[in-house]
């Protein structure tokens, strides 16, 4: 058999593989600048439609349709191919984006924004899919590397955009912008990427796909909104959470009697699957604790400015592609759970660096330990991604891939509901006000609370090292990656 992978991804020579990267990485910009271009353009946007209060559904919506979206794509992908998936995703969130841009009201503007997400819940686990289409399980790292060096970038020019949007022409040019971006993108991928899939019928498994998607909403909604749009003992947050725990447990039945499980449960038995799932999820919970919260101690404790506490947490991104890129090197040396150690190890480092920030520390300081995480993160999230993938065949990488990527969407969500209770228990402590925003805080109030937070995040690197434990030491992934179609 020979030792070069074969899959359903067909691209003749290796050099044209180029042009499918380069519709990959712009489809991957698309979702990496709107994840940020917004934040600074919100003053603008609400100043022209109004509906303050309603402004945060605007991430809220967005997050949600994105993540509970993802292990569906996954699993059509498995079904139909990574080609019309891909390109269904980005013709959903172009179409999004304009209707973003003409919206005449905030409600309209919310409703659009889930279109939007629906649109990214598709591009980037199929993007993470088509990688391990195409390139073998040497070359991988590398390539992710480049997809992590474009949300780095995008970390930087996303805000830029939108201040000079908001500032100079209209806020509605942040969502016109991915029109050129989308079509550029889909036409590369509809020319030059090119897949044999086996053409049979297939019973779609509807029940488990409804079912999905309203509880994972539910899930994720009660995650995101609990101890803000209302308490977490509440009736509301007892309804949301305990409708999702009926809808979730309703779909395990379902999808242990379908014929082709939308997310099949043997996933959730598969010893590598269960643990790199783990990992994804920890890694969520980390992004979202450092994007979140380092920012906030440089401006509102240590009183810089909003563009040097970007700085700060732009250091994770600069760390993250690098070690992304290199992890190649060290799996095929150590393996992917020791290299998950190693990640993990240099995690508690970065965390530890912020377990002793003070009010006297330089912003240097958080971005040294933004680094750190961002080059631990660069080793666990991308090997273990490659190790998933690794692990099954072609006809099972796209849900496994949407499973991975649900995990850390999930992970995020998880991590705004528990930092978010740390931090507003912290204020509570010290008779600070918990009903309004966290940066309106005294430093004195503000500082313990972030400082509790990073505790969390300490916490979260040592549970990061019991998921990648779930892993197998010594892997041996080359059958599966010989497998044909």
């Amino acid at each position: 058999m020979s030792t070069s992978p074969v899959t359903r991804a067909s691209i003749g020579l290796r050099s044209e593989r180029g042009p499918v990267l380069l519709a990959v990485m712009l489809s991957t910009a698309l979702v990496a600048i709107d994840a940020t271009i917004l934040a600074t353009a919100v003053p603008a946007l609400v100043s022209d439609l109004g509906g303050f209060s309603q402004f945060p559904w605007l991430f809220s919506i967005y997050l949600l349709a994105q993540a509970v979206s993802v292990p569906i794509y996954g699993k059509l992908s498995d079904l139909v191919g990574r080609k019309p998936v891909m390109l269904a995703g980005i013709g959903l969130f172009v179409v999004g984006s304009v209707l973003c841009g003409i919206a005449w009201s905030m409600p309209a503007l919310i409703i659009f924004r889930a279109i939007q997400g629906l649109g990214a819940g598709a591009i980037f686990p199929m993007a993470m899919t088509i990688i391990g289409d195409l390139y073998t399980l040497r070359e991988r790292p590398k390539v992710m590397g480049y997809t992590a060096a474009v949300w780095g970038m995008s970390s930087i020019v996303g805000p830029t955009l939108g201040g000079f949007f908001a500032d100079y022409l209209s806020w509605r040019w942040i969502f016109f912008v991915n029109i050129p971006i989308g079509i550029a993108a889909a036409t590369m991928l509809w020319r030059r990427f090119h897949e044999q899939v086996e053409r049979k019928r297939h019973r779609i498994d509807y029940a488990g796909a409804g079912l999905l998607a309203v509880g994972g909403s539910l899930l994720v909604l009660g995650l995101l909104e609990g101890g803000i749009a209302w308490a977490w003992d509440s009736p509301t947050s007892i309804a949301v959470l305990a409708g999702a725990g009926v809808l979730l447990v309703a779909f395990g039945f379902v999808e242990s009697r379908a014929a082709e499980p939308i997310l099949p449960l043997w996933i959730f038995g598969h010893r590598i699957l269960t643990g790199t799932n783990a990992a994804s999820l920890v890694v969520g919970v980390l992004l979202i604790g450092l994007v979140s919260y380092v920012p906030l101690y440089a401006q509102g404790v240590l009183g810089s400015s909003a563009l040097v506490a970007g700085f700060a947490v732009a250091a994770m991104t600069v760390g993250w592609p690098i070690s992304a890129a290199l992890s190649g090197h060290l799996y095929f040396k150590i393996g992917f759970r020791d290299t998950g150690f190693v990640g993990a190890a240099l995690i508690l480092v970065g965390t530890g660096l912020l377990l002793i920030v003070g009010v006297d520390s330089s912003v240097l300081h958080l971005a040294v330990a933004s680094f750190f995480v961002g080059l631990g993160l660069g080793l666990i999230a991308s090997p273990t991604l490659v190790a998933a993938q690794s692990s099954v065949g072609w006809a099972t990488r796209g849900v496994v891939t949407g499973t991975n990527l649900f995990a850390r969407s999930v992970g995020s969500a998880v991590g705004v509901a528990v930092f978010g209770a740390v931090a507003n228990a912290a204020v509570a402590r010290r008779g600070g006000d918990v009903s309004g925003d966290l940066d309106q805080l005294s430093p004195s109030v503000l500082e313990p609370a972030l400082h509790a937070v990073f505790i969390g995040s300490a916490v979260a690197g040592v549970v990061m090292l019991a998921a990648l434990a779930v892993v197998p030491r010594h892997t041996d992934f080359a059958s599966k990656e010989t497998q044909s179609a």
